[in-house]
């Protein structure tokens, strides 16, 4: 069984700064993807950025150029920088793990972090 905290969210200003993290514990053998995805009230959710082993990053073209994503491998943590928020950038926000089990992998989902943006 695998864990999931997500913090950091919170209400910011048009054009302000937040940090999301994502801590990943208990039965953890090995993490191949850890990504945030997010979701706004109506709509479906959405790949917002992931990081593979190795590295390979990718993130969605509505925040390209203002988020980044990176991984601590040593802490099985996730962070999100978050700049430029525009009000459309308002949702809950999606720690997401797919990790190694025998000869499977398993995928979990934390609980969302609300981030607002609004003046």
């Amino acid at each position: 069984q695998v864990q999931l905290v997500e913090s950091g969210g919170g209400l910011v200003q048009p054009g302000g700064s937040l940090r999301l993290s994502c801590e990943a514990s208990g039965s953890i053998f090995s993490i191949n993807v850890m990504g945030w995805y997010r979701q706004a009230p109506g709509k479906e959710r959405e790949l917002v950025a992931s990081i593979r082993s190795g590295d390979n990053i990718e993130h969605s073209d509505s925040v390209k150029g203002r988020f980044t994503i990176s991984r601590d491998n040593a802490k099985n943590t996730v962070d999100l920088q978050m700049n430029s928020l525009k009000p459309e950038d308002t949702a809950v926000y999606y720690c997401n793990v797919a990790v190694v089990a025998g000869r499977r992998e398993l995928v979990y989902w934390g609980q969302g972090t609300q981030v607002t943006v609004s003046s």
